[in-house]
């Protein structure tokens, strides 16, 4: 399927302020990169590297007053995704490279501190549910859907304790239980279509059978249909914009629709 999608985000500082954004996807096995246009209003000129995990950052100053960021893609990608959560994990021995820092402990993601919960939860399961599928399905059981419990602060154990939190929390719950259990995962960040309400979102994916499978526990199954902006360790790797001064984000717009009879959904919040 192709999508059009994009974000519109008026942020407002007080003083010149640094950024590194991430709002530029990547083609890769499951998507590809039709189109993009940005704009910033003021204008500025970015520049671009790529960071440890392969997203593309843009590098700016956002000048004293506000900014307006617009970012509109075109990307084609896949309707349904490969599901295979029963899959055995790879032993840790016959990993690649790159999967290896995704077993470590995070910010985030204190997988450490997780095991004995982990494994009573596998342990309660159908096993042929297999231990991602187990994870998921009692993150999806146990954790509500709930704004205002969490803050840029919590992690997953913080959100264990609640027992709430919004998508960036349950992708740190399924994360740090995979850890737990030597199952490399990592976090992602982008757009799903038809997402209800619309607004930027987050999952997580997890290291089976040499290669990465897409998990989402804030839906009820699974669904294709997403653009990745960026992948890390945990929402401290993949913040849509990270400043280095004081900056606040005064309104962001989401938009997300398919490319052939439908017009893109919008939804606001400031």
């Amino acid at each position: 399927m192709r999508l059009l999608a994009g974000c519109e985000l008026t942020v407002e500082c007080l003083e010149d302020c640094a950024v590194v954004a991430m709002l530029r996807p990547r083609s890769g096995e499951s998507q590809w990169l039709v189109s993009e246009s940005y704009s910033f209003d003021p204008h500025v000129r970015p520049t671009e590297y790529v960071d440890v995990f392969g997203n593309l950052c843009q590098r700016f100053v956002v000048p004293r007053g506000r900014m307006r960021i617009r970012a509109e893609l075109e990307v084609e990608t896949e309707r349904d995704i490969a599901i295979a959560p029963w899959v055995a994990p790879t032993p840790a021995a016959r990993l690649p490279d790159h999967a290896l820092q995704y077993l470590l402990p995070s910010r985030y993601c204190p997988s450490d501190r997780a095991f004995e919960q982990a494994q009573a939860i596998v342990d309660a399961a159908d096993p042929r549910n297999g231990q991602v599928g187990a994870i998921v399905e009692w993150i999806r059981t146990h954790i509500a859907y709930r704004y205002g419990v969490s803050d840029a602060t919590t992690d997953a154990l913080g959100t264990l304790e609640a027992g709430a939190g919004v998508c960036r929390d349950y992708a740190h719950v399924g994360i740090t239980l995979c850890r737990s259990l030597r199952i490399p995962a990592r976090m992602v960040v982008g757009y799903l279509h038809g997402l209800e309400p619309m607004d930027l979102h987050a999952w997580f994916e997890a290291f089976l059978d040499g290669r990465w499978y897409t998990f989402d526990p804030t839906q009820s199954a699974p669904r294709g249909g997403r653009i990745v902006v960026a992948h890390g360790r945990d929402a401290a790797d993949v913040a849509f914009l990270t400043n280095y001064g004081w900056l606040q984000t005064v309104d962001m717009q989401v938009w997300v629709g398919e490319r052939m009879g439908e017009a893109p959904a919008s939804s606001s919040s400031g």
